[in-house]
């Protein structure tokens, strides 16, 4: 497998696995790659940086030195803190109604909005079976500071 950076035509930058180049290039081809925020399909790599692994063991973090992993967690906990505020003031929560909401859009029988909300695996299997659209994401638990 092989990761590339990918980006759309609305510079959203997003992570791509592959087999390998031309797996990439097959499904750019056949216009499979989509962008995960605003849904387009004018989707190509972008340059990115090369990582050459070295035999010898990485040095050790020490007082005012974090380690790579770490300063990774915490850039993807802050990414995750970030998108999950943004769904929660954008998106509508009708909550275990997700699954009727999304079909009466999809069908034409309501106006689209953004909405959130859960589902039963049963519910995911018709979502997906009607060609509905869905991403879904992990629910956050609030520290106990926001909940006074």
């Amino acid at each position: 497998m092989i990761v590339f950076d990918l980006e759309c035509i609305n510079g959203h930058v997003f992570e791509g696995w592959f087999d390998d180049r031309d797996d990439l290039n097959r499904q750019q081809d056949q216009g499979l790659l989509q962008c995960p925020v605003c849904d387009s399909f004018s989707v190509s790599p972008k340059l990115s940086a090369v990582a050459i692994r070295k035999s010898a063991a990485p040095t050790p973090a020490g007082p005012g030195r974090e380690t790579a992993s770490q300063a990774q967690l915490d850039a993807m906990a802050e990414f995750a803190e970030k998108m999950t505020e943004y769904v929660e003031n954008n998106y509508e929560d009708v909550g275990s109604s997700f699954a009727k909401e999304a079909l009466e859009m999809h069908y034409g029988a309501k106006d689209f909005k953004q909405i959130r909300g859960t589902t039963t695996q049963e519910e995911e299997k018709t979502l997906e079976k009607e060609g509905v659209p869905v991403m879904k994401l992990p629910a956050f638990k609030k520290d106990d500071d926001d909940l006074n």
